[in-house]
């Protein structure tokens, strides 16, 4: 049951970062004024880091109870860099935007932006890999 309830957490997490991704930050930016489409997306990235953290909390307490040794430790290893990058990406670089807004500190908007950018994109592709590997079906007994 685990197991199930694993496959079934890191699919639906996959797909709420495709769709923020592909779906609600572009359409903001489609019909809003960019000022408004910025804080909209922000306000969307801002959730979506959220529920990352809380699906990937759930997760790494269900795969201490789903298969063995070597595989559990990978699975996890993808959780634990998914949340990494989760913390790093939104919450680490939102400290340092309202001063990039404003000119200045080390980093330009656009570097960070595209440093939060680069971190949502790996974290998807650590969630699809998770899901992959959660929904495979494994030969013998429950699988």
């Amino acid at each position: 049951m685990a197991a199930r309830i694993a496959a079934l957490l890191s699919a639906l997490w996959a797909g709420v970062l495709l769709t923020v991704a592909g779906v609600a930050t572009p359409a903001g930016f489609a019909l809003l004024p960019r000022a408004d489409a910025g804080r909209m997306a922000a306000r969307i990235l801002g959730q979506e880091a959220w529920i990352s953290l809380a699906l990937a909390a759930a997760l790494w307490l269900l795969l201490r109870q789903v298969r063995g040794e070597a595989g559990r430790r990978f699975e996890r290893g993808l959780v634990a860099a998914a949340i990494g990058l989760t913390l790093v990406g939104w919450f680490g670089v939102q400290a340092l935007l309202p001063a990039a807004r404003a000119g200045q500190g080390p980093f330009s908007f656009a570097q960070l932006h595209g440093f939060s950018t680069l971190c949502f994109a790996l974290k998807t592709l650590l969630v699809l890999a998770l899901a992959w590997r959660l929904t495979a079906r494994r030969a013998g007994p429950g699988a």
